[in-house]
């Protein structure tokens, strides 16, 4: 049986919603799926493990690998550079794996022109539960807080640009929409073909 490639997803979502958590525990319930692991120029941050969460880099070395264009996209965000390595995304796909881009919404864009993918747009219940949600992670001064709330309003107004919208209100519920989600789209007629092309065969002839 061939294995075929996998399914890029995009999970984008203002900061704070909950988007790695539930990538993380979507990761956990399904076989034959990761999620990116970024290059970064921010620091590594309590309970992180470098080069499984993200790998960890200068500034310099982040600049180089622009240059070299390595970078399938990147973006920087609140004063810290992101980016997804080119080389590694591809090894992925191509062993069979599906891979999930934990992303903003910029980044997405940039995906979207440069190779077949599906994305899932996540909301906050409320704009009370997201300020709640940031307060509650204790990670963050005050100020950058209120920066990533003025953020979240126009980042959410790009919701309309994806192919999948969830409300990660109840965490049950929510992943079981994305499970739902990357389970239909592994049934699409694309790579079902591929999986199934000796039985294809063998019943056409």
């Amino acid at each position: 049986m061939t294995i075929p490639k996998g399914n890029l997803i995009i999970i984008a979502a203002a900061s704070g919603t909950g988007k790695t958590t539930l990538a993380r525990a979507l990761v956990s319930e399904l076989n034959n799926i990761k999620i990116s692991v970024s290059h970064t120029t921010r620091p590594i941050r309590a309970k992180e493990i470098a080069d499984q969460h993200y790998f960890f880099v200068s500034q310099e070395t982040f600049d180089g690998m622009i240059k070299q264009n390595a970078f399938i996209e990147h973006a920087e965000v609140f004063g810290y550079c992101y980016g997804t390595s080119k080389q590694w995304l591809e090894e992925q796909l191509v062993a069979g794996f599906d891979v999930i881009l934990d992303i903003d919404w910029q980044g997405a864009a940039a995906i979207r022109k440069l190779m077949p993918c599906f994305s899932i747009f996540l909301l906050p219940p409320s704009k009370k539960e997201l300020r709640l949600r940031l307060e509650r992670r204790k990670r963050e001064a005050a100020d950058i807080i209120e920066a990533r709330l003025k953020a979240a309003s126009s980042e959410i107004a790009h919701y309309h640009e994806f192919d999948y919208l969830v409300i990660n209100d109840k965490f049950d519920q929510a992943i079981n929409d994305l499970k739902n989600i990357v389970l239909a789209e592994r049934l699409k007629k694309p790579l079902q073909a591929i999986k199934y092309a000796n039985l294809l065969k063998e019943l056409l002839e």
